[in-house]
């Protein structure tokens, strides 16, 4: 199946989604591919239930709900989705690009936005936990409901594992985070709500072995210093982070800086008529927010209207304005 559309956009996670919507709103067709098989990028691979704190106008929003809304919002421009797809060439030609997928499929833009965020992710793997994958260990939390009543470690320092942490310890049984460092990267305010409840944090320590017949009963934890401790434990959370992989985007002659593309104030790529927003960009202050996605997604779409058909303007007059 071969495709013609005005926009490309690769990534449907939130930027993604919102860039869709976007277009549809200057008139534009548009297409949207993702590897994943379902939208909402990362949120609806790994957070669908965390509550999302910095997007304007929630106070607080569930990362299903939020993506919910912004596939709705994105249905307004009646966007061509191309899912458990991925990238793999880009062709220059004079008023137009060829995007070819790895299922041969031919998309023909006037111009592509990346939005891929970190593109495809693998979690990083806990040593210890070589094999215990669906035996009571996981990297990532889709739902809360499965650890009611059970004796949960959680493993890491960073946003992830306090948050689920904090979003845990009403329903299971008891939650312990076990950190190699005394140092967290997490959010403050999250680290502080989490020293402050029944969580137990165990820092300067490793998860050095698994045990169970068949399935995860208890986890041997070595502290600095310290003879090993064994924590009661069903289920055990690796949250450990994950190795980000652009993938082919890398063999596209982009411009990058440590896996992020560079772009300028316009969100244009060193490369003519590819624009790219969200997580994956990089710039001088940049700060990777979703809040801050929906911003560039909108300056780079109105600057790809003008990429694609040169009489538009880059600003389109106010959404609001009848």
């Amino acid at each position: 199946m071969d495709v013609t559309t005005d926009l490309l956009i690769i990534g449907a996670g939130p930027t993604g989604l919102y860039s869709a919507y976007y277009a549809g709103f200057r008139g534009m067709s548009v297409t949207v591919v993702d590897s994943l098989p379902e939208l909402g990028g990362q949120i609806t691979a790994m957070y669908p239930e965390k509550a999302i704190l910095d997007v304007a106008g929630f106070p607080s929003v569930k990362g299903r709900d939020l993506v919910e809304g912004l596939v709705e919002q994105a249905a307004t421009a009646d966007p061509t989705y191309l899912l458990d797809r991925t990238a793999t060439t880009l062709e220059h030609r004079d008023d137009d690009v060829v995007v070819t997928l790895d299922d041969d499929t031919r998309v023909t833009a006037g111009a592509v936005l990346i939005t891929s965020g970190i593109g495809k992710f693998s979690p990083r793997p806990l040593p210890a936990g070589d094999g215990w994958v669906g035996r009571g260990m996981e990297f990532f939390v889709p739902s809360f409901a499965p650890y009611a009543g059970k004796d949960v470690v959680i493993v890491g320092g960073g946003d992830s594992a306090f948050d689920w942490a904090q979003h845990l310890e009403p329903i299971a049984s008891s939650v312990t985070l076990v950190h190699r460092r005394d140092a967290f990267r997490a959010h403050e305010r999250t680290v502080a709500a989490v020293k402050d409840s029944t969580v137990q944090i165990v820092t300067n320590a490793q998860v050095t072995e698994l045990r169970g017949n068949g399935h995860l009963e208890e986890v041997e934890v070595s502290v600095d210093g310290e003879e090993p401790r064994t924590l009661k434990a069903q289920a055990l959370v690796a949250a450990l982070g994950f190795i980000a992989d652009l993938g082919a985007i890398q063999q596209w002659g982009l411009v990058t800086e440590k896996r992020h593309v560079v772009v300028d104030s316009s969100m244009r790529t060193n490369l003519p008529r590819v624009f790219a927003a969200g997580d994956i960009t990089d710039y001088p202050g940049k700060v990777r927010l979703i809040a801050v996605g929906f911003g560039e997604a909108a300056t780079a779409v109105n600057n790809a209207a003008v990429a694609i058909d040169p009489t538009a303007h880059v600003f389109p007059g106010h959404s609001s304005e009848g």
